[in-house]
C-alpha cells in the first residue's frame, strides 16, 4: 500500500451476519437501479402515495435533452459526468496547469483522487446566493463554484498535512466550518448551506482513509488485468467510506450511507423498505474514471453506474411534467431528505434516467456504447435540468426544496 499517512481500509463490521449480508446486498449501483425502477412501477401503477409518472411526458424531455447537447457539443464529442468538468474556469483548465513534477503516473493519480474525492464530498448544493469570486475573475454559483472553490483549498496546500507539499489531502483532521467558509468566501451576505457538516465529512473522510488518494492503490489491487469495472469502483468507495455519513440507516452493523426508507419498496428479509440511492458516491465514482484511466488501468462497464439522484435530473423531470406531485401545494414546501416525497423522487429519478437515455441517443443517432450514460448525463440531461430551471423560476433553484445538511444534494 502507497502513501505514507494512511489508515486501514478495510471496514469493520459487527452485528448479527444474515442483517449483514443483507447490509452489503444494499451497497451497489445494481441494488440502486433494483429499487429505483420498482419504485417507478409502483408509481406507474398509480400506487405511489406523493408522485403520479406521465411517461409521455419523456418526449419532451429527450427533446429538450437531445438539443441541448447539440448546441453544446455539435459534434457530439461530450465528456463523461465528472468533477474535472468543474475545474475549468474562463477558459483555462486548472488542472492542468498545476506545475508539478509528478513522480510517476500513480503518484499523480493519488493527488488526483484526493482532489477528486473532497471535491465532491464538498459538493452537495450550495443554496441559491452563494458565489465564488475566482482570482480569474469569474464569479461563479452552485456547483461550479464550489469545484472552483475547492481546486483553490486544495491548490494552496490547505488540505495537506505538510506545507512543502501542498497537492495531497492528508490534514484532513484539522478541517473545521471555519477553513471552509474562509476558503469558500463565506460571509453574512454570501451564505453556504450546511458549512458544519461539510467539514465534519472531511475530517471523518480522514479518520476513515488517512489520505483519499491511497483509494487509487486500492482500486488498482481490485483490477484484473489492467481491467475495473466502473462498479467496483463504487463498491470499494461504499464499503470503504460508509462509516463518514453521520446520523445515517445501518444494519448489521453496517454503514449504509445514501439509503433511505419507503413504504412502496418491499422485501420479506431486513432490507424491507430501504432504498439505496448513493449519489455522491457514484458521482465520485465517475470523477474517478479519469484519473485510473490516466495510470493506465482500462475502466469498463460504465453503464454499469446509475444516474444521479439530484436536483437538476430530477428536477428536470418535473418540469417536464414527467413527475408531477399529487398534492401541488407541496411545491411550495420544504421536505425533509428522508421524507417519502424525497426519497420517491430521487429513486424515480434514477429510474427515469434510465428510459431517457435511449431516447436521447436516438435522437442524437449514436449507440450505448459509444455514447453511455455518463456523457448522457453531461451533455445532457444535468444541463437541460439547469436551464428550464432557470426559465422557470428566478435564480434557477430547484422545483422542489429538500431540507439538506450540505451532504445529500
Amino acid at each position: 500500500m502507497a502513501g505514507d499517512n494512511t489508515k486501514s481500509l478495510g471496514p469493520r463490521f459487527r452485528g448479527d451476519e444474515r442483517d449483514r449480508e443483507a447490509a452489503l446486498s444494499l451497497l451497489s449501483a445494481f441494488a440502486v437501479r433494483e429499487r429505483a425502477h420498482e419504485m417507478l412501477a409502483v408509481a406507474l401503477a398509480g400506487e405511489l402515495t406523493e408522485w403520479r409518472v406521465d411517461l409521455a411526458r419523456l418526449e419532451a424531455a429527450a427533446d429538450l435533452t437531445a438539443q441541448v447537447v447539440r448546441e453544446a457539443y455539435p459534434d457530439l464529442n461530450v465528456p463523461f459526468h465528472a468533477r474535472w468538468r468543474h475545474f475549468t474556469v474562463a477558459g483555462r483548465d486548472l488542472w492542468a496547469e498545476l506545475d508539478r513534477p509528478w513522480g510517476d503516473s500513480r503518484d499523480q493519480a493519488r493527488a488526483a483522487f484526493d482532489l477528486a474525492i473532497t471535491s465532491v464530498l464538498l459538493d452537495a448544493g450550495a443554496g441559491p446566493t452563494w458565489r465564488y469570486r475566482d482570482a480569474t475573475g469569474a464569479v461563479l454559483g452552485r456547483s461550479e463554484g464550489l469545484g472552483i472553490a475547492s481546486f483553490r483549498m486544495f491548490e494552496a496546500g490547505a488540505l495537506s498535512a505538510d506545507p512543502a507539499d501542498p497537492l495531497r489531502a492528508d490534514g484532513l483532521a484539522r478541517i473545521d466550518a471555519a477553513a471552509l467558509a474562509k476558503a469558500f468566501q463565506v460571509t453574512g451576505d454570501n451564505p453556504l448551506v450546511g458549512l458544519d457538516g461539510r467539514a465534519a465529512l472531511l475530517r471523518k473522510l480522514g479518520e476513515a482513509v488517512g489520505r483519499p488518494g491511497a483509494l487509487y492503490d486500492v482500486m488498482a489491487a481490485r483490477a484484473v488485468r489492467g481491467n475495473l469495472p466502473a462498479p467496483v469502483i463504487l463498491e470499494v468507495l461504499l464499503e470503504t467510506l460508509g462509516a463518514i455519513w453521520a446520523g445515517r440507516l445501518s444494519l448489521g452493523g453496517v454503514p449504509l450511507g445514501d439509503c433511505w426508507r419507503h413504504p412502496a419498496i418491499k422485501r420479506d428479509d431486513a432490507t424491507d423498505g430501504f432504498v439505496p440511492i448513493h449519489k455522491l458516491s457514484q458521482w465520485l465514482a465517475y470523477s474517478l474514471i479519469e484519473p485510473l484511466q490516466a495510470a493506465g488501468i482500462a475502466v469498463t462497464d460504465i453503464d454499469g453506474l446509475t444516474g444521479l439522484a439530484e436536483y437538476r435530473n430530477g428536477g428536470l423531470f418535473v418540469d417536464c411534467g414527467v413527475l408531477a406531485l399529487t398534492d401541488p401545494d407541496d411545491a411550495g414546501r420544504a421536505h425533509p431528505v428522508d421524507g417519502a416525497l424525497v426519497v420517491g423522487w430521487r429513486a424515480l429519478t434514477v429510474a427515469l434516467l434510465d428510459r431517457i437515455a435511449p431516447m436521447v441517443r436516438a435522437r442524437l443517432g449514436v449507440t450505448a456504447e459509444a455514447f453511455p450514460l455518463a456523457r448522457v448525463l453531461e451533455g445532457g440531461t444535468w444541463a437541460a435540468g439547469r436551464r428550464i430551471a432557470a426559465s422557470l423560476r428566478e435564480g434557477g433553484g430547484p422545483p422542489i426544496t429538500a431540507i439538506s445538511d450540505g451532504t445529500v444534494f
